[in-house]
């Protein structure tokens, strides 16, 4: 059966059943416009319909359109229907709300129209590209991406690369003669193009015309890892930038063009070339507002990167974006996060400041040039050294091998917070305050080659970590760096740029000097210092008091900690005149024992004494504790009032009944420590 097609001067189309029409939609039956519509498009090609199109490119109507050709798109619309009214083809209207496609950059509304399009057949390089990463040619980090890949390769389809604009890569198609589309040829130029039409009978003087579409965005991009090192000119030509750069290692990009991008520098490049154009793909995730959520302009949540990096820098921002990664995973991106890098920026440069206007302010000409890094440490010279710095070269050794190893397994993240943590907390916050005691006279340092020492590890330390930090931080490290003594220029290795320094560990097969020994003694040494601390902080003793202390150990143990009696003095806040360090069992530990003291005990091997009259003034200590206790103990019977109240427990919300019984019990614990504080002084 046929069905005349209104208003068309009696053209009739035929009537089909098919189960994509939903018959309780409307009227049940729908007009299908193959020529005009993905979906009928698709049921065209299934039913043998023909197809027609009735619209120029410029949203007029063509002849097909009968007497509405060369009207415009919208004017037809509003015409068509009242012609149809005019007409008494019309039984009623209803509006309908419908989702209109609109063009992304001008706003304009999408009419799909059939037009002819070129396509390149991807099932071939599809499947090289699929069999690349089954194979391990390609692997893809995280792995679980790998599914993907292969979900989009497994369906493939022929590849539109038409893209109807007039800027790009010019489709390379040549049309043969005046007009017409009919005879075409695929070439790389137009010699080759005209050669080709020779072949197939044209005489050599025919007319070309080069089709005017451009390729697809992606067949450009697809072509970049080797069209930009010199493909097809450089094909086989030795120590060319094609032969020393491609196939390339790594490619790192985010994880939603896996396929739209990274899939097709995959079959072109062993489509065109025959090799596989990276061997590694490493996805990262997509920069997130703080609370996770897209950045959006409606929002208001975007964050400008030039605004950040005139605020904070640029180093900033890309520390915070590289250590928040991690592979596959979305990037909360926080103003707080991005300051507190900042921050560490200017830790890094205060310590720099430390070791160059201070620590080397008194090393002669001949001393700094010996201070260049020019390698790693030798063993001899690491068992030259004191406790100290044994350890924080030991540190500074793992930490390299560490971060060498998360580079290489692309856990960047991981790698760039392993160098923050050494940094800000071991050499900052340890070693540089311990080095004081080699420095300056003032805080104990009297012997010369204690301080040369010190000069050294704290120069060692610091371009050895700018070395691994460099990557994050490239700005901030590079002009550190060069702040720092040099070593003399060695044949092949360039001094002039930290950028172009060698990595601090070259041989993988020989590892940097490290000392299990002095990193578990100075461990020790750290949870006495921080012991002290706790209990001048738990007897409010004053920031700038001095107290006595005994330290009790054994063995090499003891013989360690008393070495270094004088950097416990500084970070301790300790007496010099009132420490001592004895062997445990010994008369003196007894006699520690016996004096009215706050015993600590740190760890097994190690306690320590600190005679209760050097903490506190008992007499103002139990005032201020008994005013504390009778302070607690009116919150306490105030809220245990309010808790024995019926009518507060029944009628308040479960959540705050159980916010005021968690508040009592932290009163009370809090009154119950005040008053084992002030039996303590009896």
């Amino acid at each position: 059966k046929n069905a005349v097609v209104p208003m068309s001067g009696g053209r009739s189309i035929p009537i089909i059943a098919d189960d994509y029409v939903d018959m309780e939609f409307g009227t049940g039956a729908l007009k299908i416009t193959p020529g005009h519509d993905p979906n009928d498009y698709a049921i065209g090609k299934k039913y043998d319909l023909p197809i027609i199109n009735i619209m120029n490119k410029d949203g007029s109507l063509n002849e097909n359109a009968g007497e509405y050709s060369g009207l415009d798109r919208f004017d037809v619309r509003e015409k068509l229907w009242a012609d149809m009214e005019g007409e008494g083809l019309v039984i009623k209207v209803d509006p309908h709300t419908q989702r209109v496609p609109r063009s992304q950059r001008g706003g304009e509304v999408i009419e799909p129209l059939v037009s002819s399009q070129w396509f390149v057949k991807t099932e071939g390089m599809g499947a090289k590209a699929l069999n690349a990463v089954k194979d391990g040619d390609i692997k893809i980090v995280p792995k679980r991406f790998e599914k993907v890949w292969y979900n989009w390769l497994e369906d493939i389809h022929d590849w539109c690369v038409s893209r109807q604009l007039w800027w790009g890569h010019r489709i390379p198609v040549w049309y043969i003669g005046e007009t017409g589309e009919k005879d075409y040829v695929v070439a790389r130029n137009e010699a080759e193009a005209r050669e080709k039409a020779t072949e197939m009978g044209h005489p050599a003087d025919v007319t070309l015309r080069q089709e005017e579409d451009v390729l697809d965005t992606w067949f450009s991009s697809g072509l970049w890892p080797f069209a930009t090192v010199g493909w097809p000119n450089n094909e086989g030509v030795k120590e060319s930038d094609l032969d020393r750069f491609y196939p390339g290692t790594c490619l790192e990009t985010g994880y939603d063009i896996l396929f739209f991008w990274v899939a097709r520098m995959a079959m072109m490049g062993l489509e065109l070339t025959g090799k596989s154009p990276f061997s590694v793909v490493y996805l990262h995730g997509l920069v997130r507002a703080a609370d996770g959520s897209k950045m959006s302009k409606t929002k208001g949540n975007v964050i400008d990167p030039l605004d950040t990096v005139a605020e904070y820098g640029a180093d900033s921002l890309r520390y915070s974006l590289v250590t928040g990664v991690t592979p596959g995973q979305d990037i909360p991106l926080s103003m707080e996060k991005v300051e507190a890098n900042r921050n560490f920026a200017n830790k890094l440069w205060n310590c720099c400041k430390f070791v160059t206007d201070n620590a080397l302010k008194g090393a002669d000409d001949a001393e700094l040039a010996d201070l260049g890094v020019d390698g790693p440490m030798s063993q001899e010279e690491f068992d030259s050294l004191a406790l100290p710095e044994q350890y924080i070269v030991s540190k500074c050794h793992s930490l390299v091998a560490a971060v060498t190893k998360e580079i290489e397994e692309y856990n960047l993240g991981e790698a760039g917070r392993k160098v923050y943590e050494f940094l800000w907390d071991e050499y900052a916050d340890w070693y540089i305050e311990i080095s004081k005691t080699r420095l300056y006279e003032g805080a104990g340092g009297t012997d010369p080659a204690a301080a040369k020492a010190a000069r050294r590890v704290l120069v060692y330390i610091l371009d050895t970590s700018l070395r691994v930090l460099h990557p994050y931080m490239p700005y901030v490290t590079e002009q550190l760096w060069h702040h720092l003594p040099r070593a003399p220029s060695k044949e092949g290795v360039a001094i002039h740029s930290l950028m172009l320094a060698n990595w601090p560990q070259m041989d993988d097969e020989t590892p940097l000097v490290t000392s299990e020994e002095a990193v578990n003694s100075f461990d020790a040494f750290q949870a006495l210092t921080r012991s002290i601390r706790n209990a001048r902080a738990e007897y409010n003793v004053d920031l700038g008091k001095k107290i006595s202390a005994t330290i009790v150990a054994s063995g090499s143990l003891r013989d360690s900690i008393a070495a270094e009696v004088n950097s416990l003095v500084l970070l301790a806040k300790l007496d010099p005149e009132e420490v001592s360090v004895v062997e445990a069992g010994s008369e003196e530990a007894k006699e520690a024992a016996g004096v009215e003291s706050v015993q600590l005990v740190v760890r097994d091997g190690i306690e320590v004494y600190l005679p209760l009259s050097g903490l506190i003034d008992p007499e103002k200590e139990r005032k201020r504790l008994e005013k504390q206790a009778e302070k607690l103990d009116k919150e306490i019977v105030k809220l245990s009032s309010r808790l024995n109240s019926k009518g507060f427990v029944d009628k308040a919300p479960e959540a705050v009944v159980n916010k005021a019984k968690s508040e009592l019990a932290e009163l009370e614990d809090q009154a119950a420590k005040v008053k084992s504080s002030l039996l303590a002084l009896v």
